[in-house]
């Protein structure tokens, strides 16, 4: 892969110029922090197959120039086509710790930041959940994959789960809040990786940061506060559904992932443990009541 990623660099820069190495973190993609004379730069090499994760690397730069611009994102370098690579500005920094993001303090700079998304510009694509679990479901078994035996209950909840949000107003959304993804520079709490962004719920995303950070319910009430000014009923019912809705969606990723990448990297392990946290929150009282049961 080192090959790979050397001749990535001088795809780019075949000035020979520039020295790099591998950033880790990723599982879908590979991430290059590149040194040059003018700056430091990350040079994003896209995996395998990407698009059959519903990835479009078009988008992708336009919703990562969009969060760049609200103070948000890395500041977009470059767009290498035909491949789809981006190029962005190297952030100094460090990936708070999810224990660190879990902090009343925290909170506040996470909720911050993803209401300057949510009020921002629109952005390319469209990101609905149930839509994307369909996607997946029919490229992982068009490639030989076998759904587990919970996936039609699962599938039913999420329908109803979709009925339920139908009239919830597009905004544009990251839909990727991993822990890998955010960026404290010392000033302001970045979020990379849009790949995966479009205009979709907003509650997904403060349902996927939750479940990522695993929030507790105390946890989840202060989230939602920072966000919305307080934690109603009815928000905390959307923040139940959609994280729901978030593991759903990473469960099927893994899924897909499993019969598509090349990375060395335990997917069928992944899935398994996104369905079993999907399986303990629709056990949840408050989950069953915001569904209605």
């Amino acid at each position: 892969m080192s090959a790979d990623l050397a001749a990535a660099v001088a795809r780019v820069w075949p000035d020979g110029a520039s020295q790099w190495e591998a950033l880790g973190g990723g599982i879908t993609n590979h991430n290059v922090k590149v040194t040059r004379a003018d700056g430091v730069l990350v040079l994003r090499v896209a995996g395998r197959e990407t698009e059959v994760l519903g990835i479009d690397r078009a988008a992708e730069h336009e919703a990562t120039r969009t969060a760049a611009s609200v103070g948000v994102g890395p500041e977009v370098v470059d767009f290498v086509e035909p491949e789809g690579w981006l190029v962005t500005r190297f952030i100094e920094g460090t990936t708070p710790s999810p224990e660190e993001l879990r902090e009343p303090v925290q909170l506040e700079r996470v909720a911050a930041a993803l209401r300057a998304i949510h009020d921002g510009p629109t952005i390319p694509g469209r990101f609905d959940a149930l839509g994307v679990v369909d996607a997946y479901r029919d490229a992982a078994v068009a490639r030989g994959a076998v759904l587990p035996g919970s996936f039609a209950e699962a599938y039913a909840t999420g329908e109803r789960i979709a009925w339920l949000r139908q009239r919830e107003t597009p905004r544009p959304c990251h839909n990727d809040l991993l822990n890998a993804n955010f960026i404290d520079d010392g000033e302001h709490l970045r979020i990379v990786d849009w790949e995966y962004a479009g205009m979709g719920d907003p509650w997904f995303d403060l349902a996927n940061f939750s479940v990522n950070h695993e929030l507790d319910e105390a946890g989840r009430e202060r989230l939602l506060a920072a966000y919305a000014g307080e934690a109603t009923s009815t928000g905390l019912s959307a923040l139940d559904l959609m994280r729901y809705m978030s593991d759903f969606r990473e469960a099927m990723w893994g899924v897909v992932q499993s019969v598509v990448s090349e990375l060395d990297f335990d997917f069928d392990a992944y899935a398994a443990e996104h369905f079993e946290r999907m399986q303990r929150t629709a056990a949840e009282p408050g989950f069953r009541a915001a569904l209605g049961l």
